[in-house]
């Protein structure tokens, strides 16, 4: 009995390291940027933006305009919607086969995809000049 049990431990050995590993390198990282991180907050030099060797020119976070978020979010959510069509394509020769139609539901996902795309259009998301 001991040995079966000596057995399954020994099986959670690396699962063990692992999560060890995973807790102990984020700690020691906040240690050491605690340790040897910037101290002085307010200082202007220490906080101030520096790169190649320039000074910054203008302010350091410019401010972007909600179209482009708008867009990239548009983006991602009709990119994601594409996505799902693509193990339909890959998988119809053989629902073909096997005498199965798929088309009736690939039409009404691209229907509501096409439908969300021209309430865009309608809503004027995608219209960069206003």
């Amino acid at each position: 009995m001991a040995a079966a049990e000596s057995q399954s431990l020994s099986t959670y050995l690396p699962v063990l390291v692992q999560v060890a590993l995973g807790l102990s390198i984020p700690a020691i990282i906040l240690a050491a940027s605690h340790l040897f991180g910037q101290r002085a907050k307010g200082n202007y030099i220490k906080d101030k933006a520096y790169e190649c060797g320039l000074p910054m020119e203008g302010k350091p976070h410019p401010r972007f305009a909600v179209k482009f978020y708008v867009t990239a979010m548009l983006f991602i959510l009709f990119d994601i919607e594409v996505v799902f069509l693509v193990p339909w394509a890959l998988v119809y020769r053989e629902f073909l086969a096997a005498g199965i139609a798929i088309t009736a539901a690939t039409a009404v996902f691209l229907g509501v995809l096409v439908l969300g795309l021209a309430y865009e259009f309608k809503r004027g998301a995608l219209e960069w000049e206003k």
